[in-house]
């Protein structure tokens, strides 16, 4: 367990979209809380585009390589592999970052979480996100008093985004993707952790194409007791990605719009922005820093913000009951 002052010794397993979002953050930083040991991805292209952006980041041969070099690994590779690197570098004696869901089988999901006990966490940014934070805030001044309802909308103009076309493979296959394991279930975090498990799921799904992901979701569920209207779309929009989290109570509604504006309901109806909300591009770097201190913490078994095994399983089994609804 590492304890100095210097940065913790990060290794990354991926090299795909988030590990390099992650090593933008950590390369951008002149007081980075962390340093890169090492990285591999089983695709020579995926390495060699890293090694071309990041030449000073040390690319080995295995994931192997990455668990000795390291002191916290982060599994940032497709759904289907992620339990298998966390239990090599938990048993290895290193941390562990994890990308959601934690497998492609619940059941081998719930037997990790039992059986782990070595320090983890999994990726969801909310849990240090500054809009949410300004949500949050606003909820203990009363902004929306007693809760009510919770509304959770989705829309995406096509599926993968423009963005994910590179891992389309299995981002839009019925194992492992679909916007409601990718998308939806950080927005199921949040109300889990704003207001309560997650209980009472009823609604339905589309799958229109053959061996592909949904196109479409409505649910109703509660969150601590509170109804939440949950719904999804592909297509039928302009933006590659909108979202709306909104919570009414009986004195307002505050909500969280496109990842990381938030906004409050005025006198008037319309929701306004926090006057120094700024758009989730220019935000993810603060989120991404956060998040790197929290996994100092968590590596140095400090209490930490960031989402526990648990949490992500009780996610999961929420996601994973949409999908076969």
């Amino acid at each position: 367990m590492p304890t100095s002052d210097a940065p913790l010794a990060l290794g990354i397993i991926g090299a795909g979209i988030m590990g390099e979002r992650l090593l933008g953050a950590i390369h951008g930083a002149a007081d980075s809380p962390v340093r890169v040991a090492a990285i591999w991805d089983p695709a020579p292209e995926a390495l060699a585009r890293i090694g071309a952006a990041f030449p000073a980041v040390p690319r080995v041969a295995d994931a192997a390589a990455v668990v000795a070099a390291s002191d916290c690994v982060y599994v940032a590779s497709p759904p289907a592999s992620h339990l298998g690197y966390a239990r090599a570098a938990l048993a290895a004696g290193r941390s562990v970052f994890c990308e959601k869901p934690l497998a492609i089988d619940l059941a081998d999901a719930r037997a990790f979480v039992a059986d782990t006990t070595g320090a983890g966490a999994v990726n969801f940014p909310f849990a240090s996100s500054p809009g949410v934070a300004t949500i949050e805030r606003w909820i203990e001044a009363g902004a929306v008093g007693t809760p009510r309802a919770l509304t959770i909308a989705v829309a995406f103009a096509r599926w993968p985004r423009p963005w994910q076309a590179d891992a389309a493979h299995w981002l839009d296959a019925r194992a492992e993707g679909g916007f409601t394991r990718e998308v939806v279930s950080h927005f199921l975090f949040l109300a889990r952790r704003q207001l309560g498990p997650l209980q009472g799921l009823a609604g339905r799904i589309a799958f229109p194409e053959s061996g592909r992901s949904e196109r479409a979701i409505d649910v109703t569920l509660t969150a601590g007791g509170i109804p939440v209207t949950l719904t999804g779309r592909v297509g039928g929009v302009e933006a590659d990605d909108h979202n709306t989290w909104t919570l009414e109570g009986d004195a307002g509604a505050v909500r969280l719009r496109d990842w990381a504006i938030a906004e409050r309901r005025g006198a008037d109806g319309r929701f306004e922005p926090e006057p120094d909300a700024i758009p989730n591009e220019r935000l993810r770097p603060i989120t991404l820093r956060r998040q790197l201190e929290g996994v100092v913490r968590m590596a140095r078994g400090e209490p930490h913000p960031l989402a526990t095994f648990a949490e992500a399983l009780a996610v999961q089994e929420v996601v994973e009951g949409i999908l076969a609804l």
